[in-house]
């Protein structure tokens, strides 16, 4: 039985969402579908590159997550499916590939022939990803969906700048649900940097953090932290608060990192 899971920018609202998993059930009746998420902003690769990063290591091998981010068929346009680490994605190639990749070669990577003639098909996701993914879902060899290509659209996504070896500039790339703002500092990044001296973490209104915590409750409720959370990247939180709200910190924006000699 396949594993398919869907991550999309299609809401909760409209019917899009229901179109595209009744046609997944009617191509693979048995398929084990499972949302990832579905409130990605409209069209943002990078904020749907980071959840799916985070998440499909947790899924069994095999699994196919059919990515549904800016599939809108456009002329120059394709859509590709790729295996990496033993799962298979599926969607537009419109630079997300290349984000979930990073520096890796994907194991194998074709474009999509599934019909001759995109400019009758309005729903992509329903008519091209879906058929895409059951077929891969229950089976079926993922070169069969089309010609092999040797790499995807690339888009890089910001990274963070280090000055000097005592300073890393980073900048706010996710914010989740509970308020907590996650950077694009690593974990590794990090430690590779410090080199086990003291630091301090600048971010707006002046506010700054002088010591990394191992979990939320290790401060006061109402207090904020740092901390490396479960995607490994810095991250900045308030006990039991709302981050972004509380502390102005909003997506894009700039924080610091200086390291301190002892």
């Amino acid at each position: 039985m396949g594993v398919i899971t869907l991550t999309t920018d299609l809401g909760y609202r409209d019917f899009y969402q229901a179109a595209l998993k009744g046609s997944i059930i009617s191509l693979l009746p048995d398929v084990r579908l499972f949302d990832i998420s579905h409130e990605i902003p409209s069209f943002n690769i990078q904020n749907a590159a980071f959840i799916l990063q985070n998440a499909y290591h947790y899924f069994p091998k095999n699994t196919v997550h059919l990515i549904g981010i800016d599939t809108v068929f456009q002329e120059g346009g394709s859509y590709v499916a790729m295996k990496h680490n033993g799962h298979y994605f599926v969607g537009a190639d419109n630079g997300i590939f290349s984000i979930i990749l990073g520096d890796d070669k994907a194991e194998e990577l074709v474009e999509i022939e599934v019909m001759q003639d995109l400019r009758f098909l309005h729903f992509p996701l329903a008519d091209i990803l879906a058929k895409a993914a059951c077929h891969i879902a229950n089976g079926g060899d993922i070169n069969e969906l089309g010609s092999k290509i040797d790499e995807p659209l690339k888009k890089k996504p910001l990274l963070p700048i280090i000055e000097n070896n005592n300073i890393i500039k980073g900048h706010v790339s996710y914010i989740d649900s509970f308020g907590n703002v996650i950077s694009n500092i690593s974990k590794d990044l990090f430690n590779q940097v410090q080199k086990g001296r003291n630091f301090t973490l600048f971010f707006k209104r002046n506010e700054t953090i002088e010591k990394m915590s191992w979990h939320y409750n290790e401060v006061s409720e109402g207090e904020k932290l740092c901390l490396f959370g479960i995607s490994n990247y810095l991250e900045i939180a308030i006990n039991k608060g709302h981050a972004s709200n509380l502390l102005g910190l909003h997506q894009d924006e700039t924080i610091m990192v200086k390291f301190l000699d002892n």
